[in-house]
């Protein structure tokens, strides 16, 4: 009988000493805990060189997981059941127990990233260090355990989500390059492989379909001089021989080429860089902090420009490979000079439209719809990797700024540029209006 009062006194002890979600709640729900999730995200697709539309994948399920987390119980905030295709109820937490679902976001959005990335450990520290920071801020271990236990079955729904999208039917399908002239090939340096030519079949999750915004019908391909399409081609081709420094700039800080081949004699390396979805998820941070975004807020933002990327590049690719438009650079070699090369390295897939031009609008225009049509912002996302500094008035000035600048890089048309802008703006707008996040 002692034993069993001196093991009451024990239990009660603890749970009085236990802090009152109050007192750990303004340091929980500091939002530099969600910003340095995405960045360490970033890092790792990077690191695993993840192509642009793969990684617009991973960012809309980690985002899902952790806005899903974060708003179980926050009257402010709509979830996404039922809001996207084919997403059901996600788990409820117990009642009558306490959670902090700051926390749970962060481990909801590492048990996605786990999953759909591979080098994994360098998560590790990460994750450690991050979970400390938040028992340090007096988060109770009996809090801590379920709050974490909870986070991981919202990562696990969403990954069971995610298998139904299509994507593992599609590894390895490849596709066959065409013999007519007019058609995409393989560009130098490396001559790869079209890089995911079956993208378009990937599940939308807002969209109706990858057809729905379809941009105007290519220009034809064609030899005659007088012709639409060769002056557009030698657009390109005068644009590139008279580069100024401020377009080479412009170009060089879009880059966004998540692997580039260098070729120095017999000598071949590659730089792996940031991919544009990954520049856009950046640009998110960047305006929250700017704007002092609390921790739901910038769950938010990064909710609607990863699902914006998301159906983006689906339309995008489903352009791509029905109209499989031939590159300036291929044309240019065959008909006007051999020797002529582009600024920026030409990607592994057909021209039309601009999937960079197509994301950036539809990036551009998640953002605007949280953040209005004039936020200025310093854009230093790519500086570590000497792609410079660039100060914007608004998202969709740096949308257009990104567009024309594949322009200059040579790897596209104009009209390439401009339909794959105007595409985007449709795609954002109605990714921004469908999905509701806010309760009124």
């Amino acid at each position: 009988m002692k034993k069993f009062i001196l093991l009451c006194l024990v239990v009660l002890a603890a749970s009085c000493s236990e802090k009152d979600p109050k007192e750990y709640a303004a340091a929980a729900s500091n939002p530099m805990f969600i910003h340095n999730a995405y960045e360490k995200l970033t890092d790792v697709i990077i690191h695993d060189i993840f192509s642009p539309p793969v990684s617009s994948r991973i960012y809309a399920y980690a985002s899902i997981a952790g806005y899903e987390a974060l708003i179980t119980e926050n009257e402010n905030y709509k979830s996404l059941a039922g809001q996207l295709h084919g997403l059901e109820n996600f788990p409820k937490p117990e009642k009558g127990e306490q959670y902090c679902y700051q926390l749970a976001s962060i481990k909801a959005i590492m048990t996605v990233a786990r999953a759909l990335t591979f080098t994994v450990n360098k998560y590790d520290d990460f994750e450690k260090e991050t979970y400390k920071a938040f028992e340090d801020a007096g988060v109770p271990s009996s809090v801590m355990d379920r709050s974490m236990e909870f986070g991981e079955a919202i990562g696990k729904h969403v990954l069971a989500y995610s298998k139904g999208d299509n994507y593992l039917q599609t590894r390895g399908l490849r596709y066959t390059v065409k013999t007519e002239g007019d058609k995409w090939v393989p560009t130098p340096p490396q001559y790869a492989d079209a890089m995911e030519p079956y993208w378009a079949t990937i599940r939308t999750m807002v969209i109706d379909s990858a057809s729905q915004f379809p941009p105007a019908p290519v220009i034809p391909y064609s030899k005659d001089k007088n012709s639409p399409y060769w002056k557009e081609l030698l657009q390109v081709y005068d644009t590139v021989n008279n580069l100024t420094e401020e377009q080479k700039s412009t170009a060089w800080f879009w880059d966004d080429n998540a692997f580039v081949m260098n070729v120095q004699g017999h000598v071949m390396f590659a730089n792996k860089k940031m991919t544009p979805g990954g520049h856009w998820m950046a640009i998110s941070r960047t305006a929250c902090k700017n704007a002092k975004k609390d921790i739901y807020e910038s769950a938010e933002a990064y909710l609607k420009v990863a699902l914006a990327l998301h159906e983006a590049f689906i339309c995008s690719w489903h352009e791509k490979f029905k109209s499989e438009k031939i590159r300036p650079e291929t044309v240019i070699n065959a008909e006007i000079d051999p020797k002529w090369a582009t600024f920026l390295q030409t990607p592994p897939f057909p021209e039309y439209t601009s999937g960079h031009s197509t994301i950036s609008a539809a990036s551009a225009e998640a953002l605007t719809s949280l953040f209005g049509d004039n936020f200025a912002f310093t854009d230093s996302t790519e500086f570590k990797y000497d792609h410079g500094i660039r100060k914007f008035e608004s998202f969709r000035k740096a949308a257009l700024d990104c567009s024309v600048s594949r322009l200059y890089g040579g790897i596209h048309y104009w009209s390439g540029c401009d339909e794959g802008n105007k595409a985007g703006v449709r795609i954002g707008q109605y990714v921004s209006e469908k999905v509701k996040t806010k309760i009124k």
